[in-house]
């Protein structure tokens, strides 16, 4: 999903900042410093799990982070990002190389290429792309199997004939963001009945799919739901979506304060970070315990904690 960049309104970035100053740690101090590394997340599950997995394995290391900062969307984590109001947000490589380009450089489905090329673009930013985790979240796009089977879909380029019957869902900013509805249109040349403004990927998108209130949603990959309720991804056939490995973005300012440590300890969670392993994570959120808790408890297990 892509929008325009546009800075965040000062209030906003005022509020990002009293946060993440709010946020000292009580852990040791690191090697070279006591400045706390601020992580953030966007505004959904699976962000708040990768922050918590970034920020305590940070934490576990002896770099003093506190609280994950709930930074929203793109359009306000990327400016703070910029601005040295945060200092670590988890990426998805393609989205991230989409939106900081307003579109001009998209990812493709090579892993090496998309994050070569969102590593030349961070650099003037003063941010270092770290290396790419396995695990990969994209944008599916979703049906029931009963529409599926109605209107015989199987790819996405099947939605082009059937797309004046439909309605889609999926989060407000989609309707301008190519790899969202606006890619749909320009890329397949779907023209949806309606659009239905809903959540990023998360219980309304669900519930309305189930209800019929939208016969096609964006999901994630990643969502447990897929398989658990045997919906259908239609295949991009078109190869709308790029590459979106879970890539840290980091201040190279914190290098500079506490050393290359800081990528040995964040480096070492993504070596180990699989698709499936966080497709597990955001199963147990779901199931009742917190990101906080699931991040504590892999961290563990791989020994990393």
């Amino acid at each position: 999903m892509r929008t325009l960049v546009r800075r965040p309104p000062l209030l906003v970035l005022g509020l990002l900042l009293l946060v993440a100053a709010c946020t000292a740690s009580t852990d040791p101090p690191p090697p070279r410093s006591t400045g706390v590394i601020r992580v953030a997340a966007f505004g959904f599950t699976e962000s708040e799990i990768l922050a918590e997995l970034y920020s305590q394995a940070l934490r576990a290391t002896g770099y003093p982070t506190g609280p994950v900062v709930q930074g929203g969307p793109r359009e306000l984590v990327q400016p703070a990002l910029a601005e040295g109001l945060i200092d670590l947000v988890p990426e998805y490589a393609g989205s991230a190389l989409s939106f900081l380009t307003l579109g001009a450089v998209g990812g493709s489905a090579n892993v090496a290429d998309t994050h070569a090329a969102l590593t030349l673009v961070v650099a003037p930013l003063s941010i270092v792309a770290l290396k790419p985790a396995r695990a990969q979240d994209s944008n599916a796009i979703v049906v029931t199997q009963t529409t599926a089977d109605r209107f015989r879909l199987r790819d996405i380029s099947d939605l082009t004939a059937a797309g004046s019957q439909l309605v889609f869902g999926g989060p407000p900013e989609c309707a301008q963001r190519r790899l969202c509805l606006a890619g749909l249109e320009s890329v397949y040349g779907i023209e949806f009945r309606e659009f239905i403004p809903l959540d990023t990927g998360g219980p309304l998108t669900l519930q309305a799919l189930h209800s019929g209130s939208i016969d096609v949603a964006l999901l994630f990959t990643t969502d447990p739901a897929i398989v658990s309720e045997g919906l259908v991804v239609l295949t991009d056939d078109r190869g709308l979506q790029p590459s979106e490995n879970v890539t840290p973005l980091l201040r190279r300012q914190v290098l500079s304060t506490h050393g290359d440590g800081v990528v040995h300890a964040l480096d070492a969670v993504s070596a180990l970070l699989t698709t499936s392993e966080l497709r597990a994570l955001i199963g147990q959120v779901t199931g009742g315990r917190s990101a906080h808790e699931v991040a504590a408890s892999w961290l563990h297990d791989r020994g990393l904690a």
